[in-house]
């Protein structure tokens, strides 16, 4: 057989040269049936071998009729049944050859998206540990969000996987682009719903004029977008790199999306950087309005002075004691305003650490300042009521005071009393 270099040689010597059969055979030594043979076909010449027996030729009856029985039943309980004893290699060539023939036919469509239609998110949890302060570390959720669209990536780490934590790392990321997809998938997550969403997402979910579409349980295909950019982060991403904390996890990881949505992405042939803005054209505008403190309550300050949000308690001005206040927080902060009025009487950092107690060196003086007032109040109080008793003793009238033993006298219990001799009895 000849080779595809010198097929090529024969048909362009023949037909750009318009040299003959014979001379071509001459020139490069082969035969004229050779020659004639090249021009004949249109084609390059394929080496290709005839097909030789196989073993497993013999039992393959059986397999089939196995394979018709139970299509998934295992290679390795074939080869039992069927008594095999040579290698599993071609065995199992030839099972995943015939499997395909008596399994239901289930295709897979490929998904398309439209500009602005949706952003899939999930929680990616890193397998690394960051430092949360006060000698604490763990492993801090990282909301990820894949739009459709463009496969723009964008993820920021949070302090818990509540709602509220949950609807602040939304409104950030969303913030960064300027604009809401149509429509947000999520899977069951706790924290967005499971079957239904949440009152507080819901609400979020309005303010934004979106959609939260919830996927089926186990079920994960309906947002392989999102799953793969995890897989992308923890492989990609994460290798190598320390942290020192949250904020330290966050600025290296904005740093390197911004790389990463600048990389030609396979699947769609093109960088999602290039198909962003055809993509952000098609969502929501982003609604006007301050960034919503989601997580937030009510409570009356108690001589404690203290605010719990999360596991951590936070210092209050004392001055609220015995007032109503509102407790806001977010990611970065917690926030508490006298209510009514919305004088602030409380701004700490949102503490990542568990179980401890952040107090504000401000409310430590005031609380001392006032302590001590309240003793200087209390020995004042008691000073002038030991005053206020002395002035009432002294304007007593004086009245003279007897002598007990005149008593004993006067009743004849000692010696020398005034009393009458009993009468004797003969």
């Amino acid at each position: 057989m000849i080779s595809v270099e010198d097929w090529a040689e024969i048909r362009r010597l023949h037909r750009a040269e318009q040299m003959p059969i014979r001379a071509i055979a001459r020139q490069l030594g082969i035969s004229k049936n050779t020659v004639k043979r090249a021009l004949a076909t249109d084609r390059p010449p394929v080496y290709s071998r005839p097909a030789r027996g196989s073993a497993v030729d013999a039992v393959e009856p059986q397999i089939r009729e196995l394979l018709k029985q139970t299509p998934s039943m295992p290679t390795t309980v074939i080869a039992e049944r069927i008594g095999w004893e040579n290698g599993m290699t071609v065995l199992k060539d030839r099972v995943r050859e015939l499997r395909p023939a008596y399994l239901p036919v289930d295709p897979v469509s490929r998904t398309t998206y439209q500009p602005g239609e949706l952003a899939q998110c999930d929680l990616w949890f890193p397998p690394v540990d960051i430092p949360l302060g006060y000698g604490q570390s763990g492993h801090p959720p990282v909301l990820v969000m894949v739009s459709g669209y463009s496969r723009i990536i964008a993820a920021r780490m949070l302090p818990t996987r509540t709602t509220g934590d949950l609807i602040d790392g939304h409104w950030k990321l969303l913030t960064c682009w300027n604009a809401v997809p149509r429509m947000l998938v999520w899977d069951n997550e706790a924290g967005i719903g499971r079957g239904k969403v949440t009152t507080d997402f819901a609400a979020f979910a309005g303010l934004l004029a979106t959609r939260i579409y919830l996927c089926r349980p186990r079920d994960p295909e309906a947002k392989g977008l999102v799953e793969r950019a995890n897989g992308y982060l923890e492989t990609s991403f994460l290798p190598g790199r320390t942290f020192t904390g949250p904020d330290d996890f966050n600025t290296q990881l904005t740093a390197w999306l911004n790389i990463a949505n600048r990389r030609q992405h396979r699947t769609l042939g093109a960088r999602p950087i290039d198909r962003w803005e055809a993509d952000r054209s098609q969502m929501l505008a982003l609604p006007p309005v301050d960034p919503p403190r989601w997580w937030r309550f009510a409570t009356r300050i108690s001589r404690d002075h203290y605010i719990r949000v999360d596991t951590c308690d936070y210092s209050v001005h004392p001055l609220a004691i015995g007032k109503k206040v509102q407790v806001r927080t977010d990611t970065d902060e917690v926030i508490v305003t006298l209510s009514p009025g919305g004088a602030e009487v409380a701004r700490h950092p949102r503490c990542w650490a568990k179980q401890q107690t952040i107090t504000d060196p401000v409310h430590a003086r005031a609380a001392a300042l006032l302590r001590g007032d309240y003793r200087h109040h209390q020995a004042s109080r008691a000073l002038a009521a030991r005053q206020a008793g002395a002035a009432t003793a002294a304007d007593l009238v004086e009245v003279e005071q007897r002598q007990l033993d005149s008593y004993d006298r006067m009743f004849t219990l000692i010696e020398g009393g005034g009393g009458h001799d009993e009468p004797e009895v003969s």
